[in-house]
């Protein structure tokens, strides 16, 4: 998903800095719709999911409101697994599949998508890499075709592999090492917080790492990861659907499948000491303070009220977080909050994860006096029940927030949501259970998530300090 680069606050740069840079047709996306249809009347989608033999899922969506149509293949490959000596792989392989195919040579693709109107854009995350268009309606078979030929037959050689190694060292050059905040917290916290490499390393990559790819290497990863038995085709739109399949069949159906991918473990330990973690930032004009607590297994009850917390606490400004650190004690001009927060959202990623809080602050106001102050806030959820009225207008504020992801004009947010369902869970009409699971939260179960999983034991925090930077810290890892 494209956001803009930020400078005020960097960890919502990331999304742009593990998608595609550069192309014309990688434009930002379409600011949401007022979500006025799906208010009215309940948010439910009634896809056409199934499965071809060469294990491809499909998912098709007829949704006429713009004669558009939108086209997502999500790959069930994110940096999370990616080679522990090639560190950043997922990302730098990302980069590859735009570089051409068999039949598609560099840009034609992309003329493919600029020429009909269209935009593109692709991005790596936690648990998969995706690619999307949105074109005229018009347009779809040859982006069907397009998607099908760069899956079963990308370019890579050497000559792409030297290109691509150059602009992805250079986007962490730009985006971590020589920005302000370049890593925090997006990168840096969860290599502070997790403890399983999986989870812990630096997924946008060390430069060594990056630099000794191979060829054999980027074969090898395509051959495993790059397949259709572990890949989600949406589609989604303006669309007929009995021609779409026949596209879809067409295109899609004869590339062969690959060996069943076998993911590593990677579950976290129950976090049970309190940890801090404190970097020197040499261009950040003022102190920042962040902090993550691993969150509830994604579906479970719990795990929805970890999403009313966050509404409760760090979202707008009547959260609770911005009430006490913004208004009452004039510590920050600011507070962001999320699970998943910099990288997507609480819907798409499929392991463990964190809540985050994070904030800048003035240097005459020490880093301890926000930890007072977001523990104090923590510790009223945790020992006095929420009212219902703040119950309902946490339960408001999530249901129009996942409004606004599926009301896109684009609709990337609702192929988003389907693909990732298809993806992690075997059905995408789980979407539909969505409203129906932050309904069921109640004032009880927020206190006794607050309590197991908001507890200091469980907290990890960062800190950036104005100052020279660690000459081992340099490329961005964790101290």
């Amino acid at each position: 998903m494209s956001l803009r680069l930020s400078a005020a606050w960097p960890a919502l740069a990331m999304a742009a800095a593990l998608g595609l840079a550069a192309p014309a047709a990688a434009l930002a996306e379409t600011p949401a719709a007022p979500p006025t249809q799906a208010a009215s009347r309940g948010f439910h989608v009634d896809p056409v999911y199934y499965t071809l033999d060469n294990g491809l899922k499909v998912v098709l969506l007829r949704e006429p409101s713009v004669p558009t149509a939108t086209v997502g293949v999500y790959y069930g490959i994110g940096f999370r697994i990616e080679p522990r000596d090639r560190t950043g792989f997922a990302h730098l392989f990302e980069h590859l599949l735009f570089q051409g195919s068999e039949n598609a040579g560099k840009g034609v693709f992309i003329d493919l998508v600029t020429n009909s109107g269209g935009v593109m854009n692709g991005s790596t995350r936690f648990d998969f890499t995706n690619y999307y268009e949105v074109v005229p309606s018009g347009a779809l078979e040859a982006m069907l075709w397009g998607e099908a030929d760069r899956m079963a037959r990308p370019v890579i050689n050497q000559e792409v592999l030297t290109n691509q190694q150059g602009v992805v060292a250079n986007e962490v050059k730009v985006n971590v090492i020589n920005q302000p905040y370049g890593g925090w917290p997006w990168l840096w916290l969860p290599q502070a917080a997790n403890t399983n490499w999986y989870n812990a390393h630096n997924f946008y990559g060390e430069l060594t790492d990056l630099e000794n790819a191979t060829v054999g290497d980027a074969q090898s990863f395509h051959d495993s990861f790059y397949r259709p038995n572990n890949a989600v085709l949406v589609v989604a739109g303006d669309i007929d659907i009995d021609q779409t399949k026949a596209w879809v069949n067409r295109y899609f159906g004869v590339i062969p499948q690959g060996a069943p991918v076998v993911l590593p473990d990677i579950s976290e330990p129950r976090q049970t000491e309190a940890k801090q973690v404190v970097r020197q930032d040499a261009l950040a004009p003022r102190p920042a303070w962040s902090a993550g607590w691993h969150v509830p297994e994604r579906g479970t009850p719990e795990w929805f009220a970890m999403g009313m917390i966050d509404q409760l606490l760090g979202q707008g400004a009547d959260s609770r977080l911005y009430q006490k650190l913004v208004q009452e004690k004039q510590l920050t001009s600011g507070v962001q909050s999320g699970i998943n927060f910099g990288l997507g959202n609480m819907y798409n990623y499929n392991g463990p994860m964190q809540w985050t809080v994070a904030l800048m602050h003035d240097a005459n106001r020490p880093a301890d006096e926000v930890t007072a102050a977001v523990d104090e806030v923590i510790a009223q959820i945790q020992n006095e029940p929420v009212s219902q009225a703040d119950l309902d207008r946490s339960r408001t504020k999530i249901r129009s927030q996942l409004y606004g992801i599926v009301d896109q004009s684009t609709r990337f947010g609702l192929v988003d949501l389907l693909a990732t369902s298809a993806l992690f869970d075997n059905d995408p009409s789980n979407i539909n259970q969505l409203e129906a699971g932050f309904a069921a939260v109640t004032p009880e179960l927020i206190q006794q998530v607050a309590r197991e999983y908001l507890r200091p034991t469980n907290r990890t925090i960062l800190l950036i300090e104005p100052g020279a930077a660690p000459a081992a810290n340099a490329q961005g890892g964790a101290q």
